[in-house]
């Protein structure tokens, strides 16, 4: 019956949209300590949670379809709307139970991922302050043997830069 695997397959994004939290936790941890090396993997299995969310929350909405049609409802119902017409009272807690928990979780993740998101804002900012503020050791030298920095023939009046400042 399409019911159950509609079910099944709820209970399994479900079980995907904790694993996002979790990834995105991580991710925040990271960015509080400072451990900005591990973050292009921490990115990169947020991607490929948000992959598997993907083609579950594809295979859902085909199961979804299918369940309307057995309920006499259009195919692209939502699930709140299939809970209200469920035919039995256990399926539409059962409908209704899933969607509130989705719905809390996709909050969570939402401040979480604005959260990340104003930490790596303040960490490109600080970066961007250090490396402005950063002042070579020592100017480059000119055919005379004085360094670039103080002027004369064939030097420049500006210092040079280690660092791009334009991150």
């Amino acid at each position: 019956m399409a019911i159950h695997e509609l079910s099944a397959l709820l209970w399994r994004e479900r079980e995907l949209l904790d694993l996002l939290t979790f990834k995105l936790e991580e991710e925040q941890l990271l960015l509080t300590a400072g451990k900005s090396r591990w973050l292009p993997h921490g990115t990169r299995e947020v991607e490929q949670v948000l992959e598997h969310l993907s083609k579950a929350g594809l295979a859902r909405a085909v199961e979804a379809a299918a369940v309307a049609d057995q309920w006499g409802l259009p195919a692209e119902s939502s699930l709140g709307e299939l809970a209200a017409a469920a035919p039995d009272d256990a399926w539409a807690d059962v409908l209704s139970s899933h969607l509130a928990a989705m719905q809390r979780q996709t909050e969570a993740i939402k401040e979480l991922r604005d959260s990340n998101e104003q930490f790596l804002r303040a960490a490109v900012r600080s970066t961007q302050e250090t490396m402005a503020d950063a002042k070579p050791a020592a100017g480059t030298y000119d055919s005379y043997g004085r360094t670039g920095s103080h002027g004369g023939p064939g030097t420049s009046a500006t210092p040079s830069h280690l660092f791009d400042q334009q991150f």
